[in-house]
């Protein structure tokens, strides 16, 4: 059975029902109470908990199926906590999980920012349930300092992929021009990560000049009205626009499409998503680079419910078993199509029980 626990969550931007096209959870957008059950949880088995930032994002809709999917394979009941950007009530929704299941839970969660995995790995720990995280972590929080609870963090390293969606646009702008860019999160670490690969690429294209670079916090949003006010600043000098996600990315579409640019003005994004694949084969975008959210939602939740019930000793596995890669795949026009009839047009087909498949290299630390 699935439990969904969703909150008011703030809508995308203008052409909603693209976004609900992406990203096929109902309900979005729909003022609905902070717990919703449809029968009391189980009480042999774990309930399997994501905590992510958004519906109304299609990345993390994406995430959400996958997490859906998995406890589906396994009998478990399902719950969804959504944070909607904010920290304190992402850290009080988990804590509130926890109690509610006696801690016999396994959580799968996205920290809105690096400082809240601290707060909610000890809190997992206190009830006895299992934690993943993925993404955002600070450098001195590991999993084997919180054995048997904390079981593992998943990332991407963001340079080489913030860096290669730059040499991407780069190309398609005929090496040389004024690119804008917008960030993420300012102190959320594939934030960093995607604009320290930004700035490599612009060192080695000194015939690129980067007009501004704005955060925009993830948000579609202020990557629309950033745009909308870039264009109005800078006109014609802009030739390429880099954003550090998707949802971005799409905005930036839309603010050049109101300016009869689309297409004319290469946009590059981060995430892989539905909306940004067929942005590519319309020609409106020229990149982006997918990270299975399918795959994060799902098997976050498999490693931590495999760990809680004793398939394997999460403090005998090597640490690049506990803190590493994920695999990215980049997406340009040359693959769009193969990628979309494969993984889009496609149910994802995947083995829950291959928990390590995905592993690519422990994570380094600068």
């Amino acid at each position: 059975m699935v439990t969904k626990i969703t909150t008011n969550s703030k809508s995308g931007f203008v052409h909603r029902r693209d976004i609900l096209k992406g990203a096929t959870f109902l309900g979005a957008a729909i003022a609905m109470p902070a717990i919703i059950t449809r029968r009391g949880f189980a009480a042999d088995k774990p309930t399997v908990v994501n905590s992510i930032r958004s519906l109304s994002n299609p990345y993390h809709a994406t995430w959400n199926k996958g997490g859906a999917a998995f406890a589906k394979s396994v009998g478990a009941d399902y719950v969804t906590l959504v944070t909607e950007g904010n920290s304190e009530k992402g850290i009080a929704d988990i804590k509130a999980i926890l109690a509610k299941t006696n801690g016999n839970c396994v959580i799968n969660v996205d920290p809105n920012d690096s400082p809240d995995a601290r707060p909610i790995v000890e809190a997992c720990k206190a009830a006895g349930a299992t934690v993943v995280t993925q993404w955002n972590k600070p450098n001195d929080l590991h999993p084997w300092d919180f054995d048997p609870n904390y079981i593992a963090h998943i990332s991407f390293s963001g340079v080489p992929y913030g860096k290669a969606m730059a040499e991407t646009l780069i190309k398609s702008m005929g090496g040389k021009g004024g690119i804008v860019a917008l960030g993420g999160i300012e102190s959320n670490v594939p934030a960093i990560e995607r604009k320290k690969g930004l700035d490599e690429a612009l060192k080695a294209n000194p015939d690129v000049k980067l007009l501004d670079y704005q955060v925009a916090n993830w948000s579609a949003t202020e990557a629309l009205e950033k745009t909308n006010a870039w264009l109005t600043q800078f006109g014609d000098k802009i030739t390429g626009i880099w954003a550090a996600n998707d949802d971005m990315g799409l905005a930036a579409v839309e603010a050049l499409r109101a300016a009869g640019k689309a297409g004319k003005v290469p946009v590059t994004g981060i995430d892989g998503i539905q909306l940004a694949v067929e942005a590519i084969l319309k020609k409106e975008m020229a990149g982006t680079v997918a990270w299975d959210p399918y795959w994060q939602g799902g098997m976050g939740l498999s490693i931590g419910y495999h760990a809680k019930t004793g398939t394997f000793d999460p403090s005998k596995e090597p640490k690049d078993h506990r803190e590493f890669y994920g695999k990215g795949v980049t997406i340009t026009a040359e693959n769009a199509q193969s990628f979309y009839d494969s993984n889009v047009k496609a149910e994802p087909k995947l083995d829950w029980n291959d928990i390590w498949g995905r592993c690519n290299g422990q994570i380094q630390y600068g």
